[in-house]
């Protein structure tokens, strides 16, 4: 490509007046093919052709395409006035011949979005719906004097422009609208459903989930279920929630997630189509370094980038940032750890020092589900997009078991801060710097104060609990020394099984092990740490460590009792074989 005029950035990325701008934040196709620099995904279009089952569903996680591929399909396949053809004459889906042609500008489109309804109860959420609803019907108001349509479905279309439908009214939005539009062009519409499940993560973050699923149930099936006035369905999300029964005897409904081939390339960029990107903004030499910031995922068998993370990259000269960070919140991951177990923990940390864990993955989890089985996160984290599928086999029941794994350093990023920091709900801030200082500098004075003051505060009654969660609180308050230490727990070393191990990255930097003991029957706390400390040494926990060359390690016993703690630490420093304490 020969560019008219270039200049270059400070990061050595060019720039030119030719060059095609980035579509940052474009979800509109038109605009985004003809003005912006846009990666082509319109064979998407020939494979649906090619298979045609009656509603599809994606599910993708966030920022991966979704809205701008379904305003594709509302572009290629909608009946209007303009001549939207202009559109994909120079695309791919062209160059494949009449017989995907004559689909373009054929069907009336059904076209919503529910990405933006995240309200805090109900009737908010309903009212933005109706809204919603309102603006679709509105860009159809040509059914008003069609000479096709009943009087009493125009009576309906006016309460839905007005937003004066009740909620139960408002669930008939889909049958009615795709009936009058099926009488008026004589050909069943296209229904595309963009962001279905907004909406019901925000009624289960916000306590009104059942009555959310119950809206969302009557309103698809109006739609989507034994439709005969629908051509085809779309719909997006993250999850796939089929086990809601929203889609219940949505026997033609067709399910491509995160796991499967079909469709794999046309949500996310590709290796190709980064590297021609890349050329495009000179920017050839830096392939590399966004490999490993966005690459890593894989959906299907194919290896992709994180698409809205990539087109930052650019934009922002090629300095690498966790753009994916901030485009969106789960804070359903803040209340399974608040009730985490210790090997939800355990496996968190295995995955944050860049090991992979093997796993069970449903990808139908739901959100109540999630919370009631903790284990079930990683099923979650994997469609929302912060974990990749290094391998997986089909389970007996048509689910996986899958060997799980963190994509890229933005994730690695993103993970750390968006879900290990939502530990504040069990541990303040202020407090978790204090004990990690005590625990870095050995501190057992310290360390016990905080402790034995982090246990008074945080929970109401500790006569039931009992090692598992000391563990996973010891464990948690940890992971902010992950940059300093690898942090492992319950890995063998010498003759048996650490409770926590931080080994660290520097030479120079003190070992840390911490073995736990709770009793709640315990007369003596002290004694018990002191029997935690001896075993350490008993079993040669340190044997790992000594075998690496760390010459000086805290040992940590800690024993407790309800809401009091004991410690008792040996610092050990190695010559050869001899310990000098």
């Amino acid at each position: 490509m020969t560019d008219i005029t270039q200049s270059t950035t400070s990061s050595g990325l060019y720039t030119s007046s030719s060059t095609l701008p980035l579509p940052i934040g474009v979800s509109e196709y038109s605009l985004a093919a003809s003005e912006y620099y846009y990666v082509d995904k319109t064979m998407l279009i020939k494979e649906f052709l090619d298979e045609r089952p009656k509603v599809s569903l994606f599910t993708r996680p966030r920022r991966f395409g979704k809205t701008l591929n379904m305003d594709m399909l509302r572009t290629f396949f909608e009946k209007t006035d303009e001549d939207t053809s202009i559109y994909f004459k120079d695309k791919k889906i062209w160059t494949c011949g009449e017989k995907y042609q004559a689909y373009q500008g054929k069907y009336p489109v059904i076209f919503t979005t529910f990405k933006d309804v995240k309200y805090a109860t109900l009737d908010e959420t309903i009212s933005k719906i109706s809204e919603i609803f309102s603006n679709e019907y509105a860009r159809h108001n040509e059914l008003l004097d069609s000479e096709h349509c009943a009087d009493v479905d125009k009576v309906y279309f006016r309460k839905i422009i007005e937003q004066k439908t009740t909620s139960s009214e408002l669930t008939s939005a889909f049958l009615v609208l795709s009936k009058m539009l099926h009488e008026h062009h004589g050909i069943a519409p296209i229904i595309i459903i963009d962001e279905y499940d907004t909406p019901i993560q925000q009624g289960y973050t916000c306590s009104f989930y059942d009555e959310m699923i119950l809206f969302m149930r009557n309103l698809f099936s109006g739609g989507l279920k034994d439709n005969h006035h629908l051509s085809y369905g779309f719909m997006t999300g993250i999850l796939r929630v089929a086990k809601e029964s929203i889609f219940s005897g949505l026997n033609n409904l067709k399910i491509n997630s995160v796991l499967d081939n079909r469709y794999s390339e046309y949500f996310g960029f590709t290796a190709d189509e980064v590297r021609e990107m890349a050329h495009y903004y000179h920017a050839d030499d830096k392939y590399d370094e966004i490999c490993a910031w966005y690459d890593g995922y894989r959906f299907g068998k194919k290896e992709i980038f994180n698409p809205w993370s990539v087109i930052n990259y650019f934009n922002n000269d090629c300095e690498p940032r966790a753009f994916w960070q901030s485009t969106g919140s789960n804070d359903i991951i803040g209340d399974i750890l608040a009730e985490a177990n210790e090997d939800v923990y355990a496996r968190l940390h295995t995955l944050l020092q860049g090991d992979s864990i093997l796993t069970y993955v449903d990808t139908s989890v739901i959100y109540p589900q999630i919370k009631s089985n903790p284990s079930s996160i990683f099923s979650f984290l994997l469609v929302a997009g912060y974990l990749k599928v290094v391998h997986s086999d089909l389970s007996f029941n048509g689910d996986y078991m899958c060997e799980l794994a963190l994509p890229n350093k933005e994730i690695a990023y993103v993970y750390n801060k968006e879900i290990l920091q939502k530990l504040e709900h069990i541990v303040p801030q202020a407090t978790a710097i204090a004990i990690q200082e005590a625990i870095y500098s050995g501190n057992t004075n310290l360390l016990q104060q905080h402790l034995g003051n982090l246990l008074m505060q945080s929970a109401s009654c500790y006569d039931t609990v009992g090692e598992n969660f000391y563990h996973g609180l010891v464990l948690g308050l940890c992971t902010m020394l992950d940059n300093r230490y690898y942090v492992t727990s319950k890995r063998e070393s010498g003759e048996g099984r650490y409770d926590i191990q931080l080994m660290p990255k520097s030479s120079n930097m003190p070992g840390i092990l911490i073995e736990l003991k709770a009793d709640k029957d315990c007369s003596d706390l002290q004694a018990l740490a002191e029997q935690a400390l001896q075993q350490i040494n008993d079993r040669k926990y340190d044997t790992d460590m000594t075998s690496k060359g760390i010459n000086e390690i805290f040992k940590y016993g800690v024993a407790f009792r309800g809401k009091e703690v004991a410690i008792s630490l040996t610092k050990g420093v190695h010559h050869g074989n001899h310990i000098i304490n």
